[in-house]
C-alpha cells in the first residue's frame, strides 16, 4: 500500500494541531494583559511564552523567545507600537504581529500593514475575536476590520480609497504625537509632557522632531498657533 502523502497546506495545519500557537502579549496596562493572558490559558492550543509592558520589554522578550505571534499594543511607553514594530521586523521578521488598540485611524492601519503586521484587533472585540484572529495569523492570513483577509493588496486597496476620503487632516500625526501637540498647547514643558504620558524626554524630543517636520513648524509657539488654527486640539 503507498504511503500517503500530504500537500503543504494539510502539513501546516497538521503542525498547528500539533503544538500551541506561541505568544508574546505586549501590553503596558496590567488589567489588560491579565484579561488577555487568562482568556488564551483557558483555551485549548494557546501559549503565552512571556509579557511586556512598554515598547522596549516588547522587542526584548520577542527577541529573545521568538514566538510565533506577538500581541503588540499600539499605545506603548518608551518606544510606540508601530516604532517598536519597525524594530521587531529588522531583528525577528519571521513573527507574525498581530496589533491591539482601543481606536485607530485607517491612515495608521495602512501604515501598520505596510510595516509588517498581520492584523488588528480593537479592544472592544477582544472577547469575540481574539482567538480566531491569532489562527488566522498564525495560519498565513490576514486580519483586518473584524475578518479574515487573504489578499492583502486588495485590502489595502480598499483602505487607501477610504483613507482618500475627505476627513479631519491631521497631517499624518499619530495619536501620541497629537496627545503631545496638545499639551504643548497647554504650556507643558518637555518633562511635564514626559511625566504626563510616561515616556523619556528624549522620546518626547523626538515626538516634537516628528511633529514639527510634518507640520512645517519651527518653535513651539508656531506649533500651537498652527494646532489651534487648523482645529489639532479641541477649543481652550
Amino acid at each position: 500500500m503507498a504511503a500517503m502523502t500530504l500537500g503543504p497546506d494539510l502539513w501546516r495545519l497538521a503542525f498547528l494541531v500539533e503544538r500551541s500557537i506561541r505568544i508574546v502579549l505586549a501590553d503596558d496596562h496590567p488589567v489588560v494583559r491579565i484579561g488577555v493572558r487568562n482568556m488564551l490559558t483557558e483555551a485549548d492550543g494557546f501559549d503565552v511564552l512571556g509579557e511586556a509592558s512598554d515598547g522596549d520589554e516588547a522587542i526584548t522578550q520577542t527577541l529573545e523567545l521568538e514566538p510565533d505571534i506577538l500581541l503588540l499594543d499600539v499605545q506603548m511607553p518608551r518606544l510606540p507600537g508601530l516604532e517598536a514594530m519597525r524594530a521587531i521586523m529588522n531583528g525577528t521578521p519571521t513573527v507574525k504581529i498581530l496589533l491591539l488598540t482601543s481606536t485607530i485611524t485607517t491612515q495608521q492601519i495602512i501604515e501598520a500593514l505596510q510595516i509588517g503586521a498581520r492584523g488588528i484587533v480593537l479592544k472592544d472585540a477582544l472577547v469575540g475575536h481574539l482567538q480566531t484572529a491569532i489562527k488566522t495569523v498564525a495560519n498565513g492570513d490576514y486580519w483586518i476590520g473584524g475578518k479574515r483577509v487573504v489578499n492583502l493588496v486588495s485590502a489595502l486597496h480598499e483602505l487607501m480609497q477610504q483613507a482618500a476620503v475627505p476627513q479631519h487632516k491631521t497631517y499624518g500625526l499619530t495619536p501620541r504625537e497629537l496627545e503631545v501637540v496638545g499639551a504643548i498647547v497647554e504650556g507643558c514643558s518637555n518633562r511635564d509632557i514626559a511625566k504626563q504620558f510616561s515616556l523619556s524626554e528624549e522620546t518626547v524630543k523626538r515626538h516634537l522632531s516628528n511633529i514639527f517636520d510634518k507640520t512645517g513648524v519651527s518653535t513651539r509657539l508656531e506649533l500651537a498657533l498652527f494646532a489651534i488654527a487648523h482645529h489639532l486640539v479641541a477649543p481652550l
